[in-house]
């Protein structure tokens, strides 16, 4: 799924258990949860991605994927994935500027920043997430590295 969002151009974030595992707390999860930008050209992307991925998309539209508060399950735990077009407390706009990048099942993903992952587990609350925010508080943040310079050949 996440080569065929990749592949399709969808502006998507990792958020969840698998953006947890990419800032170093890995714990177990029974899904995969991927945010999309609920606009509607990136709708389009995402549903196109879905097609190719073979999901069953029954009525699912690109209007109800552009629809903050949509979400479109596909699978079982625990190899479920959840596509959400909004989660709590962050913006997507706000996400997509502080993403950092992660590398999972060969493919590059852009992943929910740690601030906002941390804002989001605040919001929600539930005790699984409280959980999170200790692990995640413990972890020392990800120093983002400088630009590497290139090297002269002489």
């Amino acid at each position: 799924m996440l080569r065929a969002l990749s592949a399709a151009g969808a502006d998507f974030l990792l958020v969840g258990a698998y953006a947890m595992a990419a800032h170093g707390v890995p714990r177990a999860t029974g899904d995969l949860d991927i945010w999309v930008r609920p606009a509607r050209d990136n709708a389009a992307r995402v549903l196109r991605a879905l097609a190719t991925f073979g999901a069953p998309l029954g009525d699912l539209t690109a209007a109800d994927l552009a629809t903050p508060g949509t979400v479109f399950q596909l699978g079982l735990a625990p190899r479920r994935i959840d596509i959400l077009t909004a989660i709590d407390g962050v913006t997507f706009e706000t996400a997509w500027r502080r993403r950092v990048r992660g590398h999972l099942d060969d493919v590059n993903v852009p992943v929910i920043g740690r601030t906002e992952l941390l804002r989001n587990k605040r919001v929600l609350g539930r005790p699984k997430d409280l959980v999170d925010i200790g692990l995640l508080a413990r972890r020392p943040a990800r120093k983002k590295r400088p630009p590497r310079r290139p090297r002269s050949r002489r």
